[in-house]
C-alpha cells in the first residue's frame, strides 16, 4: 500500500509518499489560494509521476493544514484525480496526544502532528522546535500531554520585515556569516537573523524546561531553516526535516487501527 501524506503550510505544501514506514518520495508546491481543484489534481499527479510514484498505487491520503482557505480546492482535486477522499487531521482525530491548554482547538494541526511524531519516535518528555513561517516551541510530557507552546516570528518573517520596512536594507540569503563581527550590511543582517534566532532558541528552550520542572527532555527540531540553527547550538539534540510527514503517517495508522 502507498500512503500519500500532505502537509499544508503557510509557505509550502509538502507531499510525501510512504510505503510502509519508508518515505519513498517527496515534493513541494508553493501555497497559493488561487489554484483550482483541477490545477491541484494535475500538479500532484504530474509531480508524483516525475518522482516515480504510480498514481494507481496510492491507496489512501491523509492531510494536515493550517491554511483553511485552500482546503476545498485541494481536497476536491485529490478526490477528482486520485479518486480518494482524504483523511484530514483536526479536532477529534485520534493522535495519542492530550492537549491541556486553555483552548485546545487553537493549537494548529501542524503542531499536533509534529508533537505526535516527536513523542512516538523520540519519546517523552520532548520539546519540538519547528523553524517554519513561525518558530514554534511545543513541550510534551512523558505521558503524551501537550503541556505548553511558544510562538515567535520565523526567520523568514523577520528577514522580510527588515528589507520591507527599512528602505535601505536589501533582500539577502539567510545563512550564517563567517563571524558575528559583521563589517558590512549583508553579513550584519545575516548575523542578526541567525545568531539572534540561536539566542532566542537557547533561551526559550532553557526556560520552558526550567519552569516545567521536567527532566531529561529530548529536543527535536524541524522546519526548512532548522538545519542552520540546529547545527549551531548544543541545545538541540535531533534535527528531522521530515518530522511532519512522519507524524501524518503515524496518525493515519492510529486512526486505521480503530
Amino acid at each position: 500500500m502507498m500512503l500519500m501524506v500532505v502537509d499544508v503550510g503557510n509557505t509550502d505544501i509538502t507531499v510525501g509518499f510512504f510505503k510502509g514506514e519508508e518515505l519513498k518520495a517527496t515534493f513541494r508546491m508553493v501555497t497559493r489560494e488561487s489554484r483550482t481543484s483541477d490545477e491541484y489534481g494535475m500538479f500532484i499527479c504530474n509531480l508524483a509521476e516525475r518522482k516515480g510514484i504510480k498514481i494507481e498505487e496510492i491507496e489512501d491520503v491523509i492531510m494536515g493544514s493550517v491554511v483553511p482557505d485552500i482546503m476545498y480546492s485541494l481536497t476536491r482535486g485529490i478526490i477528482k484525480y486520485l479518486n480518494i477522499h482524504p483523511m484530514i487531521v483536526g479536532p477529534g482525530t485520534k493522535t495519542g496526544i492530550r492537549v491541556t491548554t486553555v483552548n485546545p482547538k487553537e493549537i494548529g494541526a501542524d503542531r499536533i502532528i509534529d508533537a505526535v511524531a516527536a513523542y512516538e519516535i523520540y519519546g517523552g518528555p520532548v520539546l519540538v522546535v519547528d523553524f517554519g513561517t513561525a518558530s514554534t516551541y511545543d513541550l510534551i510530557t512523558e505521558d503524551g500531554t501537550f503541556l505548553a507552546g511558544v510562538t515567535a516570528p520565523g526567520i523568514s518573517i523577520s528577514a522580510k520585515a527588515l528589507w520591507q520596512d527599512a528602505a535601505k536594507l536589501p533582500k539577502i540569503e539567510i545563512k550564517k556569516p563567517d563571524s558575528i563581527l559583521a563589517k558590512e550590511t549583508i553579513s550584519s543582517m545575516q548575523a542578526g537573523l541567525v545568531f539572534g534566532t540561536i539566542g532566542q532558541t537557547e533561551y526559550i528552550i532553557t526556560h520552558m524546561i526550567k519552569e516545567s520542572g521536567l527532566k531529561n527532555v529530548k529536543i527535536v527540531a524541524t522546519g526548512g531553516l532548522g538545519k542552520i540553527i540546529s547545527d549551531e547550538t548544543e541545545s538541540i539534540q535531533y534535527y528531522d526535516n521530515m518530522l511532519t510527514l512522519k507524524g501524518l503517517r503515524i496518525i493515519y495508522n492510529k486512526c486505521k487501527k480503530n
